[in-house]
């Protein structure tokens, strides 16, 4: 029998905050790099050519720990040996922040067409010898990594469509046979094997550290939610913390509903409007949606059984969502269920209910009509179903999760006490005093992780299984 959903009252609980982390280890970059060197050997590749610019970023990142910020860069990385790193003329200070460049474990040149337009190029090897001297040759195979790769459903001979810059992929074509160059972001992104989609203790460590910073600043904005001021003096209330951000901070109120994942654009707060709103640095996304109202009273006429016929019943299939998240599901029965709870003529759930988070804000996902694919140990999950209506609007509880099986769990503990005590707290915050049931596996990043408050201007106001 279903369980009964209330609009309860409660004070929010007080987590606490997290503290940033130091950068990772030399260790842990290198552990990644051969990872991923075991896989390029699986693959009979012989280097790795790895692009990152300021929006694509995180493969990039997670084997150097180096963004470039106003420019692109490329990491060439071949079966053993220092790997070479290829900046323009503003990253080259950024690249302290390596722990390998600093250990000497990360060579760099500056190869200045990386830079932005109109800055000194006159003082760089070409790419088609930097190139072979790095030992590429008409007999090497090289894999390609940007931030997509492609299936046989989308395109035809689909492992040598690229999606990083033509004068990268030209020159190595120019090197080595058409079909030597190929892509291989899966090698990071896939869903089941990719090396990103499983985080380490470390990983898990400074993501929840990003999702405690955007929901103590969501907590914040939502506590001093109010009417007569613009969405521009109202996102001021995030506290914003100059850590860098995956997504645009982005509000949706009166003057602009009609625009999809909309920034302010200076619209007034109004009594009896819908809103939504989130705040994503990098490794979390915090996002909530309802009315600008304290009660049901201040809505619409059309919308008035809100709570009982819409955000009750999404809350149910939430909890459904989290009941199932244990390791082995496959990823069809999360699509199944929501399917089931949330028919698409009423709630409009078109993208995936559920999908793989990293440092950027989606890296992939095993959740998709007749996946196979299984929830994993080390999966960072972001909880993302998205309804819609044209009467209720939406409502959201969107927030990061961890499964961790058991040794993964005791290596959080050991590390990292004090967030694994966090992630303990917010469970029993989730049981205790909103009725979900959660498997073991389940660690919750965010303070505000099973929150759905449906009015923004009585945020104490949340829906629970418990009363």
């Amino acid at each position: 029998m279903d369980k009964q959903v209330l609009l309860k009252e409660i004070d929010w609980p007080e987590i606490g905050s997290a503290n940033p982390l130091p950068e990772p280890s030399t260790e842990e970059i290198e552990s990644r790099i051969d990872k991923c060197r075991r896989m390029m050997k699986e693959r009979n590749l012989t280097h790795l050519v790895v692009y990152g610019d300021r929006e694509h970023f995180a493969n990039l990142m997670y084997l150097t720990n180096f963004d470039p910020r106003f420019e692109e860069a490329v990491l060439i990385l071949n079966l053993s040996g220092t790997p070479l790193i290829l900046v323009g003329n503003e990253s080259v200070g950024h690249l302290c922040i390596s722990p390998l460049y600093n250990a000497k474990k990360l060579r760099y040149e500056r190869y200045q067409p990386l830079s932005l337009l109109g800055q000194p190029r006159d003082n760089s090897r070409s790419l088609d010898t930097i190139f072979r001297l790095e030992g590429i040759d008409q007999n090497s195979k090289v894999g390609c990594i940007g931030w997509k790769y492609f299936s046989a459903q989308e395109i035809d001979n689909y492992q040598f469509q690229m999606e990083i810059p033509a004068y990268i992929v030209d020159n190595l074509r120019s090197i080595c046979e058409h079909s030597n160059v190929v892509n291989a972001s899966d090698i990071l992104m896939s869903p089941s094997y990719g090396l990103r989609s499983k985080c380490s203790p470390y990983e898990i460590a400074l993501f929840e550290f990003a999702n405690v910073m955007a929901s103590e600043g969501m907590k914040n904005l939502l506590k001093n939610f109010r009417t007569g001021v613009t969405d521009f003096e109202l996102i001021k209330e995030y506290q914003y913390t100059g850590y860098p951000m995956n997504c645009h901070i982005g509000i949706k109120s009166s003057g602009n509903q009609h625009i999809g994942l909309s920034s302010p654009v200076g619209a007034e707060i109004r009594r009896g409007d819908p809103c939504s709103t989130n705040i994503g640095y990098w490794g979390s996304n915090i996002c909530r949606a309802g009315w600008v109202a304290e009660s049901e009273d201040d809505l619409p006429e059309k919308t008035r059984g809100y709570i009982d016929n819409y955000v009750a019943t999404y809350f149910k299939a939430c909890a459904k969502w989290f009941e199932n998240m244990r390791i082995g599901t496959k990823g069809k029965v999360f699509r199944e269920l929501i399917d089931k709870y949330l028919p698409f003529e009423e709630f409009a759930v078109f993208l995936n209910p559920g999908h793989l988070i990293h440092m950027d804000e989606w890296l992939n996902t095993p959740i998709y009509n007749g996946s196979e694919e299984e929830i994993q140990s080390g999966m960072y999950m972001q909880v993302d179903i998205i309804v819609r209506s044209p009467n209720y609007f939406s409502t959201r509880m969107e927030d990061g999760i961890v499964i961790a099986d058991n040794v993964l769990r005791a290596q959080l503990k050991k590390l990292y006490p004090d967030v694994y005590k966090r992630c303990m707290m917010r469970r029993e915050f989730m049981i205790q005093q909103l009725g979900f049931t959660l498997p073991e596996e389940v660690l919750p990043l965010s303070n505000m992780a099973g929150i759905i408050a449906p009015f923004f201007l009585n945020y104490k106001k949340v829906m629970s299984f418990k009363s």
